[in-house]
């Protein structure tokens, strides 16, 4: 960010802090505040995602954002973490690591556990004007079947994982989405594996060419949102991610009231 841009953050991030909107309240629109702040969109667009990343603000539609509602759950006091004593690699190469750790949870004797590493993945949802989100059917060897997922893939050594999401959505479908959101970060096998999944959201896309990725591509389609639960109870929806992003999708329009129609 530039000093203009950074100031701006600071301003916007001292007004959440101060309590001016309060949980659940709208936040203002970015032609209010472009007008206001005198930054252009595309620079103000960087600190909002900047504020929805560090979960000052949420996405409630299409430049739509929202300071998060109130939390009723406190964080519990006085929980033990569970002690790591050493670990050992058993296996290791470019695509996944297999080690055992010695841990020892609270009240109990240390004792060996095995730990899977991955890698650090970015998945991406892209919607257009038409409520349909852009889709892969691909067949998966591992659990043999066909299924509908979302672009993504793994986050290269010292790349930005929106640059990831970026790229992998051109490469994997041919399009270029015009905005990327992150709405959420989380562990897909948190008990076993370590592998940071990051979930972004795309509003609109340009086509630019053929996927470059033939492998990874299968069949390309916008598929409407209005289908997304009937595919999800056939089983058609494969991968974490796919699942995490679009249900985060389904609940933002829930809770603004919008319901997806062909």
């Amino acid at each position: 960010m530039g000093p203009k841009t950074t100031k701006v953050y600071e301003t916007l991030r001292a007004r959440i802090a101060s309590g001016e909107y309060a949980p659940g309240d709208r936040f203002p629109s970015e032609r209010t505040l472009v007008e206001e702040l005198s930054i252009g969109r595309t620079a103000l667009r960087q600190v909002l995602a900047r504020l929805v990343t560090e979960g000052a603000l949420e996405v409630r539609g299409r430049s739509s954002y929202r300071v998060p509602g109130a939390v009723s759950v406190e964080q519990p006091e006085g929980v033990e973490p569970w002690r790591v004593h050493g670990e050992r690699s058993l296996y290791d190469n470019q695509w996944v690591k297999l080690q055992l750790w010695e841990v020892e949870p609270p009240g109990m004797k240390p004792f060996e556990h095995h730990v899977v590493k991955l890698h650090h993945v970015a998945i991406t949802a892209v919607l257009d004007d038409q409520d349909r989100v852009l889709m892969m059917w691909r067949y998966r060897f591992v659990p043999q079947q066909f299924g509908w997922e979302l672009p993504g893939g793994i986050v290269d050594t010292g790349e930005d994982a929106a640059e990831t999401a970026l790229r992998e959505v051109v490469e994997e479908t041919g399009w270029r989405p015009k905005s990327l959101e992150h709405v959420v970060t989380y562990q897909p096998m948190v008990g076993m594996v370590d592998s940071p999944h990051e979930i972004f959201v795309g509003h609109g896309a340009e086509r630019v060419g053929e996927p470059t990725d033939v492998e990874e591509a299968g069949h390309i389609e916008w598929v409407p949102l209005a289908d997304i639960p009937g595919l999800m109870a056939r089983g058609d929806l494969m991968g974490s991610g796919t699942l995490v992003a679009l249900l985060h999708i389904l609940a933002n329009r829930r809770a603004q009231g919008v319901t997806a129609s062909h």
